[in-house]
């Protein structure tokens, strides 16, 4: 027997039960308190959150006024108590909020409009609804037709419906979508023409890029609407609407080609090489085997550009097109609703909006840049 064999004669003390593996306190202990700064912080947001998030809950909701036909149910000398939110205003000038203007024997229109651009893009949205291309179609080509006749009128027996009638909701979405769908392609063909080998197409694309991208969005708002009339034959009118669209979209496409174009650089060379290797032209080649790589790597950089021109639509009320911040501040006008909070739920409304939108985009980038993702992990 070997001398330095040891032999245990008593049992070894029970050792204390592993960590949760799984479950709640593996989340905390891997988000919130993996260490000591992530403790620090995480107390220090939780502290935050518990100054902000009480009086904010008190305001909206708790000390919140819900039914009223005035001012004074808003008032806390006729309520008797701390008024919050003065929600009643919100009820009251719900139509202006959403419709603008627009006849109120006719907001059906808007209304059809707005539930087909849903039962369109929901399916659209969704990877494994049947018939992509069909809903494709009917959501890029045929609605926007269908939508404009809808919403401008004219002919069919629909009354004509000028665009200066237009506001609110109305406006947010409609300049908002015109500049998300016609961004994305413009900014492509800018980026590949930025990246051309041939000198008159890239020097080009790079003028349009510089040009659009050095001047804010408001000075090209200001010239679309009040400059670039003075520049057409006097028999050319252009609605002041559709100039801004035009604006908004050209604009959102010059900051999308420097987005794709980062993702064109992320492409590896071999897969060029690659697919000339397989024998595609230059065509094919980008539209089938690069363009669907570089998208995928700048996810991000693309919803950041959405969510900021869906916010960057505020700024139409600079050129008199009142959108939803427009008849906001138009309501606030109304003497029938001035309290002392009326305008702080107005803008807390809008601010709720906004964010249901943003976050929306957020939240579906994220899901699907992880079912893209989910082959390589």
């Amino acid at each position: 027997m070997d001398k330095h064999a040891f032999v245990l004669t008593a049992l070894k003390p029970a050792l204390p039960p592993p960590r949760a593996a799984s479950g709640p306190l593996k989340w905390l202990r891997a988000r919130l308190f993996a260490g000591p700064v992530s403790t620090v912080l995480t107390l220090v947001s939780l502290a935050v959150l518990w100054l902000i998030v009480p009086p904010l809950l008190d305001f909206l909701v708790f000390d919140a006024v819900w039914r009223g036909s005035g001012r004074e149910a808003c008032l806390a000398e006729t309520v008797g108590r701390p008024v919050g939110a003065c929600w009643p205003f919100i009820w009251a000038k719900l139509g202006q909020l959403t419709y603008g203007f627009y006849p109120a024997d006719e907001r059906w229109r808007v209304n059809l409009v707005f539930a087909a651009a849903v039962a369109l893009l929901v399916p659209l949205l969704i990877p494994s609804a049947p018939f992509k291309r069909l809903n494709a179609a009917l959501f890029f080509v045929a609605f926007p037709l269908a939508a404009f006749a809808l919403l401008v009128g004219g002919r069919f027996g629909l009354a004509y419906v000028e665009t200066r009638a237009w506001g609110g909701l109305l406006v947010t979405l409609v300049v908002a979508v015109t500049g998300i769908v016609a961004s994305l392609p413009l900014g492509i063909l800018l980026a590949l023409g930025r990246r051309s080998s041939l000198p008159v197409v890239r020097w080009l694309a790079v003028a349009v890029i510089e040009v659009w991208r050095g001047v804010p969005l408001i000075t090209v708002l200001f010239f679309a609407t009040y400059m670039l009339p003075l520049f057409l034959p006097g028999s050319w009118t252009i609605d002041a609407l559709l100039r801004v669209l035009i604006g908004v979209a050209v604009f959102a496409a010059a900051y999308m080609a420097e987005v794709v174009r980062g993702g064109l650089q992320g492409v590896p060379r071999a897969q060029y090489e690659g697919a000339i290797a397989l024998g595609l032209g230059h065509w094919q080649t980008m539209v089938l085997v690069v363009l669907p790589q570089a998208l995928k790597l700048v996810i991000p950089g693309i919803v950041n550009t959405f969510i900021g021109l869906f916010k960057d639509t505020t700024l139409v009320m600079i050129v008199a097109i009142f959108d939803l911040l427009g008849q906001l501040r138009a309501a606030f006008a109304d003497p029938a609703w001035a309290s002392p909070s009326t305008l702080y739920t107005g803008f807390a409304f809008a601010g709720l909006i906004y964010f249901s939108f943003c976050f929306g985009m957020s939240r579906y980038a994220l899901f699907i840049e992880r079912r893209l993702d989910g082959g390589r992990r």
